[in-house]
């Protein structure tokens, strides 16, 4: 009796632990599958420091999203492009800041889904990434010192002799040799410190696309930029702005939807308030 008794208690203790064991597996893939946890993320790499495009603030101040894994936010013309992007394609939207020379081998490596940071679709690029149609267009100007014999230059030729540089790796750097006699200065690594180099006189300008230049000049009173009547013959792909995706990456035409709703005039507004609502120059 006592040994019918023991293996009916074995039997039921078996039956009770198989049943905990199904019902905490069906309640982990219900979790997994639900709310707000379960919904995909976009990551989007920028400079966040090549303002009115991207810039880091301390704040969400202005619609800025909060940087992964920093306490910082960014803000700009780009994050506004990619928060558009991002809730029209019901996205969680996350911003990694990343080095220039980094956002290509960062979307390559599976990174970031997307380099949505004033980036022109060069064809050395669309060697290595795709890219959507442009979200933005521009051109060249040369940012120098309020003051400088250069501030009301209106050809590259008034540059001759000029120390110039700009962003390694970009279309900006390579238009330097279209100034006769110019002194071809070192590229850097970044805008900000672009600045600080004409501000104390290290270089005499930098090229820059117009709304960097329009955002320094109105960041601080110290810089100006040079209107140039005979300025840089580019083509499209040195001054037009689009995002960066791996090849064949499967939400690229539904971006491309995306970015055809956006109007021109919404576009220039977006840039106008982005221009307006950047951090002082320091």
């Amino acid at each position: 009796m006592n040994k019918k008794l023991m293996m009916m208690l074995v039997a039921m203790l078996t039956a009770l632990i198989v049943a905990a064991c199904g019902t905490g597996s069906d309640d982990k893939n219900a979790s997994s599958e639900g709310g707000e946890e379960g919904k995909k993320v976009l990551k989007v790499g920028m400079e966040a420091g090549y303002a009115p495009f991207n810039w880091t603030q301390q704040t969400d101040a202005n619609g800025a999203v909060k940087i992964s894994g920093s306490a910082e936010y960014a803000g700009g013309y780009d994050v506004q492009i990619a928060k558009k992007i991002a809730d029209e394609l019901g996205l969680e939207l996350e911003i990694v800041k990343t080095e220039w020379d980094g956002l290509v081998p960062a979307l390559q490596s599976g990174v970031v889904d997307a380099i949505i940071a004033g980036m022109s679709p060069t064809e050395e690029r669309k060697q290595s990434i795709d890219f959507t149609s442009n979200y933005y267009t521009s051109d060249f100007v040369i940012v120098v010192k309020k003051g400088s014999p250069y501030e009301n230059a209106k050809t590259l030729a008034e540059f001759s002799g000029a120390k110039i540089t700009s962003q390694l790796n970009t279309s900006n750097y390579l238009v330097i040799d279209q100034i006769p006699g110019v002194k071809k200065e070192v590229a850097m690594d970044n805008f900000p410190a672009m600045r600080i180099a004409v501000q104390s006189g290290v270089i005499d300008g930098y090229v820059a696309e117009r709304p960097e230049a329009i955002s320094a000049a109105m960041a601080n009173e110290n810089f100006a930029y040079a209107e140039l009547e005979d300025g840089f013959e580019t083509d499209p792909g040195a001054t037009d702005v689009a995002i960066g995706v791996r090849k064949g990456y499967e939400l690229t035409e539904k971006m491309n939807e995306v970015l055809a709703s956006i109007s021109e005039d919404d576009r220039q507004k977006l840039m106008e308030e982005a221009i307006a609502n950047q951090p002082a120059a320091e």
